[in-house]
């Protein structure tokens, strides 16, 4: 996936990829301990003789007329807005390093707006966290110990501390980033001494236990 932004990817949702590092291209944040994610649109492409990406308005046309990805997550938002449609359910990928991303969870988009910004237009997406989102006939809950309280520089340590395998077995595919301590049991987030990596099938195992 080359896109960061990936209108209905498949038939149930959607898919975003966003970067909180310090170099990022784009201004994403995250608000309410993860709950709300505040996703900055995209620039026009790079070309060659072509002006700066960054010199000028998102677009929310292609040349041509149609929607670009910014108009199609836009559209989305204002017809979820005005009561045309259901919230756009939006998977969430969160760059940590180079080449590694995780999986933040499920999300619903439920606002976007144009806004200035260095003397240009840019579109600015909100998200709300799904607690309890459907995919089809299935239902997939959000683990919100697992998706919204693990800062990205948490992360980024215990990948590297771990080696990025599971601690348990040294698998090195499925990785979550696991509480040691439980958030619901008081354990913290903000500490890598309280995360760790784990494949989903010992996660899974691991539950809300305290080994």
């Amino acid at each position: 996936m080359q896109r960061g932004m990936n209108f209905r990817l498949n038939a149930h949702y959607s898919v975003i990829l966003m970067s909180l590092r310090a170099n990022a291209p784009y201004s994403d944040r995250i608000l309410d301990s993860g709950r709300i994610l505040l996703y900055e649109g995209h620039d026009i492409p790079r070309l060659k003789d072509g002006p700066s990406p960054k010199s000028v308005d998102q677009p929310e046309l292609t040349p041509s007329g149609g929607l670009t990805q910014n108009g199609l997550f836009h559209k989305a938002a204002q017809d979820f807005k005005s009561g045309k449609r259901e919230a756009e359910l939006v998977r969430v990928y969160e760059k940590i390093r180079a080449g590694i991303w995780t999986d933040n969870g499920l999300f619903r988009l439920t606002d976007s707006r144009r806004e200035k910004s260095g003397g240009r237009s840019v579109f600015k997406f909100e998200l709300e966290l799904a607690e309890d989102a459907v995919l089809g006939n299935q239902h997939e809950t959000v683990d919100l110990d697992h998706v919204r309280l693990i800062p990205s520089r948490v992360k980024a340590e215990v990948w590297k501390r771990d080696k990025g395998q599971c601690v348990t077995c040294g698998a090195t595919d499925n990785l979550h980033f696991d509480h040691i301590i439980p958030f619901s049991k008081g354990g913290s987030s903000r500490s890598a001494s309280n995360v760790q990596l784990l494949c989903e099938r010992h996660n899974i195992a691991k539950r809300d236990k305290i080994e």
